[in-house]
This record gives C-alpha cells, sequence and structure tokens, in this order.
C-alpha cells in the first residue's frame, strides 16, 4: 500500500466553487486533507514531480469545454489541457499513479487518449438514469455499484468515440458513454460522482447564468435535485480511495 496521499486537481476559475468542489469529494471520499492535496491548476502550472508526490489524482468539473474554439480559449485554459493531457498519458499505461477524470476531465482524457469529443451528447441540468455495461461486473471500482442508479449531470460537449483500449463501463440514453477505463489506472467519468443534491444546488447557483439552463427555471430543476438519490457514485469514490489512495 501507498503512504502518498491523492491529488485534487482544480481547473475551476471560481474560487469558491472550486473549493467546495474539493470539499465535496473529500467528504464523498471519507477522507480527511492529509490524504487527499489539492492544487489550483488554472493558477498555478502542475509541478514537475508530481507524479512522484502523489499516489493518484482527481480531476473535477469547469465552466471551460475541450471542443470551445481555440481562437476563444485562454491562455490558462490551453496550458491547463496541456498539464491534464500530462496526468493522462502518465496514468492510461497502468505503471504510475491513478486518475479518476470527471465531468470536463473526461473530454480531456478522451481527446488525448485518441477517442473523439463532441457536442452531439449534451445533459441538461439535474439527476440522470445511469446503467452499467457488462464490461463494469469485472471491473475493482464500478464492480460493486448497482447496475442502475441515479447520477448529476450538467455538460455541453461529450466522448463521442472511445479511446481505442478503453472499457466502456456506464451508458445512458442521452450520453452514450457515460464512464470508462483504460488500463488498469485510469477511469473517466461524464457524470459528477462527488456532489451531494445540497452542494449540486449551490454549484449550479454559480453557473446559472452560464447556459447549461436557463436561469428562470433554477428553483424547479433544484427541486428534482434535492429529490433524487444519488449514494451510489459517492461509492465509486470511496472504491478508488481505498484502492489507490494512501493507507
Amino acid at each position: 500500500m501507498t503512504t502518498a496521499p491523492l491529488l485534487y486537481v482544480c481547473v475551476r476559475p471560481q474560487l469558491g466553487a472550486a473549493a467546495a468542489e474539493y470539499e465535496s469529494f473529500r467528504a464523498a471520499m471519507r477522507v480527511d486533507e492529509s490524504r487527499l492535496a489539492r492544487h489550483d491548476l488554472v493558477r498555478e502550472p502542475l509541478p514537475d514531480d508530481v507524479f512522484e508526490r502523489y499516489a493518484g489524482f482527481l480531476i473535477g468539473g469547469s465552466p471551460f469545454n475541450v471542443t470551445d474554439p481555440e481562437s476563444t480559449k485562454t491562455d490558462a485554459q490551453r496550458r491547463l489541457e496541456a498539464d491534464l493531457a500530462r496526468i493522462a498519458e502518465a496514468t492510461a499505461d497502468g505503471a504510475g499513479p491513478a486518475s479518476l477524470f470527471t465531468c470536463y476531465g473526461i473530454g480531456i482524457a478522451t481527446r488525448t487518449l485518441g477517442g473523439t469529443v463532441s457536442r452531439a451528447f449534451p445533459e441538461d441540468t439535474g439527476p440522470v438514469a445511469v446503467q452499467l455495461t457488462p464490461g463494469a461486473a469485472t471491473d475493482p471500482l464500478f464492480g460493486a455499484l448497482a447496475h442502475r442508479f441515479t447520477a448529476l449531470t450538467a455538460h455541453k460537449e461529450g466522448t463521442e468515440s472511445l479511446p481505442p483500449g478503453a472499457v466502456l463501463l456506464a451508458r445512458n440514453d442521452g450520453c452514450p458513454i457515460q464512464a470508462y477505463r483504460v488500463g488498469d489506472r485510469l477511469y473517466a467519468t461524464q457524470f459528477h460522482p462527488e456532489p451531494t443534491t445540497k452542494a449540486f444546488t449551490e454549484r449550479m447557483a454559480v453557473y446559472r447564468d452560464d447556459g447549461y439552463f436557463d436561469s428562470a427555471d433554477y428553483d424547479a430543476i433544484a427541486g428534482r435535485v434535492l429529490a433524487a438519490s444519488v449514494s451510489q457514485p459517492a461509492r465509486l469514490l470511496r472504491a478508488f480511495a481505498e484502492r489507490f489512495g494512501p493507507a
């Protein structure tokens, strides 16, 4: 077992939303700050020794999109996408640390490893039904989850084709690629595995004018979110922490 901590990699420009996302990951994984460090990739590049210092990486969501036109991307977005690509490449070969790319992060992992990202499979903000694939049955993380569960999503783009060699782990009608694994140490999910329903509504308030939903519908959507049961995605995070995190 490793003694190195895991690292939450922040890719949200909004400091309050980033701090809340870190706390959501930490609480869902049931770890303290000594076992889950954090790094603000929006403001600081990835350290050169990061792959020696950490046992694994958790990449959160962002208002950025992989499919944003290159001409509209800021220097910070281009740099952080290059650093996230480094994490994907370093963890896909199975020889080093592990990684879990979520929401915006799955787009980086997909593009870096040879899959396709497009705007063909957006999902509205709120709870969705996710179904495991046959490939998930023997997976160390997904195998213990319910075959069908509810998760929270809000995204404008999605994975259209898997990277070569990837194992599809979860899907639904709105977004056929909800989760996959490359090798035995890189995982990616389109859905958000970390927030409670309350935390998700607070995040919705931050991004209510960013085009994910009509701001006038906030109360109705928040009501649907708060009524949902999202226990299974947190189990995925705890399994990740137990398998790849410090003892």
